[in-house]
């Protein structure tokens, strides 16, 4: 096989990073925008020595879970890999990338349920994050999402993922920073004033926080006058923010942020807790999926415990043990990051919650030191998943079980084969669509010590 060869093949299935897989006498081909059982014409693009990749020139027999996007410019923004599939189809290809990669690295027979669908599959995203730009010529200001694997970026006006205030806000943020004189970042040179506009949207209020994220360490007055005019325009827009982040970086915020005019937060309602979320607070970019985890966790503690004591590692706001405090005798929050914890203890004032204890640590330092032992572990940790000491660490305080919430199936894989090599039993998984459209998968893992 070479570059530029052609071929007419099916589609067999889709990969866990959102391609799909064509194969020729057992090689495999990576292809951009396929669909299971599509039958198409592919041009070789690259060759590898175990893989080769290829797009597809003409679909001959489209694929009964094909279906048309309901976005525009799904092809040209890449955020939506599998938005031309259909949805049920989507569901399905989740836990199926699920069960073949939990198999592949960890060896496991693990019980894996059927992925639990998203309440919402468009308007779900209540999180933006838009990088900013300008054009060449005519430094109109640009802001949207990057072509796939490309540092090209489309000007989006209209995703139909995120409430539709967003994309007016959004909008409006773009005619506006022409008329002050407002100029967009240039990734190359490291040049231009507003580098990225962040937004967070309530799913109870619709209220709107506006972060805007500037290549300067100090708020210019038409930064300001920008702010102002987004707070007057928008009745919806409860506060205006400014991130500072002069360095040369693809991490969206830098340390510091100033309000500039109303709050610095917005109101969240998970199961019946009511949550402050501000510019850098982690917390689910949809909450109505994360209500479904939240309420899966909490069913699973009840059934199998009466008030237990529940260690929450990773805890971001502490959002898992707050919602679970109710059936809990006492719930322990581990988190790195001061704002979230800071934050955290404000939600636990303002709903009223006494057992709820809250560290601002590292959650490898806090398992080192810790003597208590907790019938329950609820680890909930980045992509990367965990280091081997924080699982030997939360394996040597739990009782009895471990709750892995993971975003990264590869990396929940490795940590559930150390886990069992432990002499832990890996009782199931739960996928849950967090991410519609996307091949990203939210899974939630129950364990026991034997």
């Amino acid at each position: 096989m070479k570059i530029n060869d052609e071929i007419t093949s099916k589609i067999e299935k889709m990969a866990n990073t959102g391609c799909s897989i064509v194969r020729v006498d057992g090689f495999v081909i990576f292809v951009n925008d396929g669909c299971p059982d599509d039958i198409a014409r592919i041009k070789v693009t690259k060759v590898n020595k175990n893989y080769a990749i290829g797009e597809i020139i003409e679909i001959i027999t489209p694929s009964k879970y094909r279906v048309k996007p309901f976005c525009p410019m799904q092809k040209v923004c890449g955020a939506c890999q599998f938005q031309h599939i259909d949805y049920d189809y989507q569901l399905k290809i989740k836990k199926q990338i699920t069960e073949e990669t939990i198999k592949s690295i960890s060896g496991l027979d693990i019980p894996i349920f059927d992925t639990i669908k998203s309440p919402e599959i468009q308007h779900y995203r209540h999180k933006i994050q838009y990088p900013v730009s300008e054009t060449k010529n005519s430094h109109r200001i640009i802001a949207g999402y990057y072509k796939p694997k490309s540092h090209e970026l489309v000007n989006i006006k209209y995703c139909p993922i995120q409430p539709e205030i967003c994309d007016e806000i959004i909008d409006f943020i773009r005619q506006e920073a022409q008329r002050y004189n407002i100029s967009g970042y240039k990734e190359k040179t490291h040049a231009g004033l507003l580098r990225h506009i962040l937004i967070r949207n309530s799913t109870i209020n619709n209220e709107n926080l506006v972060v805007l994220v500037i290549n300067e360490n100090k708020i210019s007055n038409n930064i300001n006058q920008l702010a102002q005019a987004i707070y007057d325009k928008f009745p919806d827009v409860c506060g205006v923010c400014v991130n500072f982040n002069t360095r040369r970086t693809n991490v969206i915020l830098g340390n510091t942020t100033k309000l500039v005019v109303g709050k610095d937060y917005i109101i969240e309602k998970i199961l019946d807790k009511n949550f402050k979320i501000g510019a850098k607070t982690f917390f689910q970019v949809n909450p109505k999926s994360a209500e479904n985890i939240f309420n899966y966790v909490k069913n699973y503690i009840a059934e199998n415990f009466n008030k237990p004591i529940v260690l929450d590692a990773y805890a971001g706001i502490t959002s898992f043990g707050i919602c679970i405090s109710d059936i809990c005798e006492k719930v322990v929050s581990v988190e790195e990051n001061k704002d979230s914890c800071e934050l955290a203890k404000e939600v636990v004032k303002d709903n009223n919650i006494s057992n709820v204890e809250i560290n601002n640590m590292d959650a490898a330092e806090f398992f080192a030191k810790e003597k208590r032992e907790f019938d329950v572990v609820i680890l909930d940790p980045p992509r990367k998943g965990c280091s081997t000491e924080s699982l030997d660490e939360a394996y040597k305080l739990s009782k009895n079980s471990i709750i892995y919430v993971s975003c990264n199936p590869a990396t929940l894989a490795r940590d559930l084969k150390y886990l069992n090599n432990k002499g832990c039993e890996i009782v199931s998984i739960q996928p849950f669509d967090m991410f519609c459209h996307t091949y990203h998968i939210e899974n939630v893992a129950i364990i026991r010590k034997k």
